[in-house]
């Protein structure tokens, strides 16, 4: 990351080639307002001052040879009043490609430096300006894949991470005080309830039990679902591609082995972000092409979050879709589909119990659609998603799952009937592991690490 103290600068905003009307270049850093005052011309007689949260119009020079580089708004925030907690300068450019970066160029040519990813993020959080949650919630803001998702990671920018995780941490602060206060002067005090001590350190070990546990919706909110159609040939596995992304991103023709790869759609389904794979339909082929695509729609099966397993309803349950089945890893669920239901004659003698006990749809009519998409979320847990208020990313539900295991040793220790002094030590852990979490507690390392996972400008 960048050194303390320095001046940094970066674009703030997506750059991409005639897309988006403005961009914005950031500078944050002691030296931020010099640096722009050696780059920027204000319009008219140029001598207006500098006032804080101030919009001046003018353009973006080359200092020594007067060369305009782009038309520009500059916006100035003193310290503390900014994003970073430090004096920061935002030159709002023209969009695209060239303008914004000749005057990036330009800002670093006259005293910043590239800021390295998440270095705005991290100067907020190190100002003060956010705690731990709330800067990781920024990053989350931005990927968003759905409303839903973008909605909870706007809970979490708003403290609905910070706040429960404080609070769990005050509770075990307040008992590690009376234990130290009990051990310090026992004579003095009255006697200590273990019993009590125990169901106060148990509910909040139930309480991160509860955010852990909501955390797996809100993690699949956020990375969204990969999907798997598996089936043998000509079944129906990228007709249902098409059906769900509502286009015919897959080549369809009544031919067994037309999909000869595997391919993805992004679709969104009851606000959940899904990638769907087709896969080629396994079975024994002589072409190496197809062989190919084959060995890939295996590999694929260890790579997804379910796999949907897709069989012609008409045929029945067969040999060969029972052995594809028993290729499926018993760690990953699956949902067996019978499609082409529309075709079936209803007066046929149904094929067998297994049959009868799977969801059948029709990619061609749409039949029992709401039905499968009802099952495959349910079969990845995400139910009741609008009572789901609060989500912890990876490092939090890691934070969380040590206070847990802290807490559970310090029970351990309660039924063996040790002293006090023991229960402290499993007591400080998990206030330790909770203060990580918010950033009560965390090690430079950690935080290059969190940061650098962010986008650059941000």
């Amino acid at each position: 990351m960048n050194s303390p103290g320095s001046t940094i600068a970066a674009i703030a905003t997506a750059v991409a080639a005639g897309a988006g009307s403005v961009a914005i270049v950031r500078i944050s850093g002691p030296e931020a307002q010099a640096v722009g005052r050696r780059v920027f011309r204000p319009a008219g007689d140029g001598r207006q001052g500098w006032e804080s949260h101030r919009v001046y119009y003018g353009h973006v020079v080359e200092p020594a040879s007067g060369e305009v580089l782009d038309e520009v708004l500059l916006l100035y925030m003193q310290a503390p009043r900014s994003f970073t907690g430090e004096d920061v300068v935002e030159f709002h450019c023209h969009g695209g490609l060239i303008c914004v970066q000749r005057v990036l160029e330009e800002v670093l040519s006259n005293g910043a430096e590239a800021a390295a990813p998440g270095a705005f993020s991290q100067r907020a959080f190190l100002h003060g300006r956010l705690d731990l949650t709330r800067a990781e919630a920024v990053a989350q803001v931005i990927g968003a894949r759905s409303r839903r998702a973008a909605a909870l990671a706007l809970a979490g920018l708003d403290g609905g991470i910070c706040r429960p995780v404080e609070e769990f941490r005050q509770q075990l602060l307040e008992q590690l005080a009376q234990l130290e206060a009990h051990l310090d002067f026992e004579e003095d005090l009255p006697s200590l309830s273990p019993e009590l001590v125990r169901k106060n350190v148990q509910v909040v070990a139930e309480g991160l039990s509860r955010l852990v546990k909501e955390s797996r919706q809100g993690q699949c909110l956020q990375r969204g679902l990969k999907v798997a159609i598996v089936g043998c040939p000509n079944v129906g596995k990228s007709s249902l591609l098409n059906y769900l992304s509502s286009r015919d991103r897959a080549i369809v023709t009544d031919l067994p082995g037309t999909t000869r790869d595997t391919l993805e759609a992004e679709v969104n389904l009851r606000d959940v972000p899904v990638t769907l794979v087709d896969t080629a339909g396994i079975r024994e082929a002589g072409n190496p092409v197809e062989k190919l695509g084959i060995a890939r729609s295996r590999q694929v099966l260890t790579q997804v979050d379910v796999i949907v397993l897709l069989f012609d309803v008409n045929l029945g349950w067969s040999e060969a879709d029972q052995s594809l089945a028993n290729e499926i890893p018993e760690d990953v669920p699956c949902l067996r589909v019978g499609n082409k239901v529309d075709l079936l004659d209803q007066s046929k003698n149904q094929a067998n119990g297994q049959q009868e006990s799977s969801l059948t749809i029709s990619t061609r009519t749409g039949q029992g659609m709401e039905d499968f998409t009802d099952a495959l979320l349910r079969c990845c847990g995400l139910t009741d998603l609008e009572r789901l208020d609060t989500s912890l990313n990876d490092r939090q539900v890691s934070g969380a799952r040590k206070a847990i295991k802290a807490l559970a040793r310090l029970e351990d220790t309660a039924r063996a009937d040790l002293p006090w002094d023991f229960w402290t030590i499993d007591l400080r852990g998990a206030i330790h592991h909770l203060g990580e979490i918010i950033g009560k507690e965390v090690s430079e390392s950690i935080l290059d690490e969190i940061f650098s996972q962010f986008c650059i400008g941000k």
